[in-house]
């Protein structure tokens, strides 16, 4: 995946950034909450630190072990919340159409903003109720990454709230046995573009 990707046209990158502003913060985590691909996840976490979105945090814990975690910049969270606020002001619009009967408005909105369905279901900006009868009210199939989450979204919130407990306790532990952490955001710690030797610690 390119650094030079228009992260406007890419709702992955929004769904990782969203995962990591959740707190959620290495690539396995990532991985099982937003359905992507490890791989996938990875290179777009190369994107999101490449562009100072992400910063990662380096961290050695049991026998020097490198870890690596991730957390937004304040540039990510103002980017995120512009997206999450231009969506929902979207979804707006779609739920006038829904409640008007303007089938005509309802097609052209899933023509232009198909692509962003899955991430407005990730985020919460689309209701899963709302999503799930406005697809059958169209004669829509759902594809498999809309499934997944008209399937499961009902426990990311659960999910979330058992990862950052997992993540804490973890970090507890790592740090009674920290003796070193670097912070950086430009890009450290990656090399030609992927993640140095150190790795990511699933």
């Amino acid at each position: 995946m390119s650094n030079e990707v228009n992260l406007g046209e890419s709702p992955n990158h929004f769904i990782v950034l969203d995962a990591i502003s959740r707190g959620i913060n290495n690539i396995g985590k990532i991985s099982s909450m937003s359905k992507l691909s490890k791989t996938e996840v990875e290179l777009i976490v190369n994107d999101l630190v490449f562009q100072r979105l992400v910063a990662n945090i380096k961290k050695r814990g049991f026998f020097g072990r490198k870890k690596i975690e991730l957390k937004m910049t304040e540039t990510g969270a103002n980017l995120l919340g512009d997206k999450k606020r231009e969506l929902g002001k979207k979804v707006q619009e779609l739920h006038q159409y829904y409640n008007n009967g303007d089938r005509s408005q309802m097609d052209s909105f899933m023509v232009s903003n198909r692509a962003w369905m899955p991430m407005m279901l990730f985020t919460g900006i689309m209701d899963i109720l709302f999503f799930t009868s406005m697809m059958s009210l169209m004669g829509l199939a759902l594809n498999p990454m809309e499934s997944s989450f008209t399937g499961s979204s009902g426990n990311l919130d659960n999910s979330d709230s058992a990862d950052n407990t997992s993540a804490d306790s973890a970090e507890n532990t790592d740090n009674s046995n920290t003796d070193s952490q670097d912070v950086g955001n430009d890009g450290g710690g990656f090399d030609g573009g992927g993640f140095d030797g150190g790795g990511f610690d699933f």
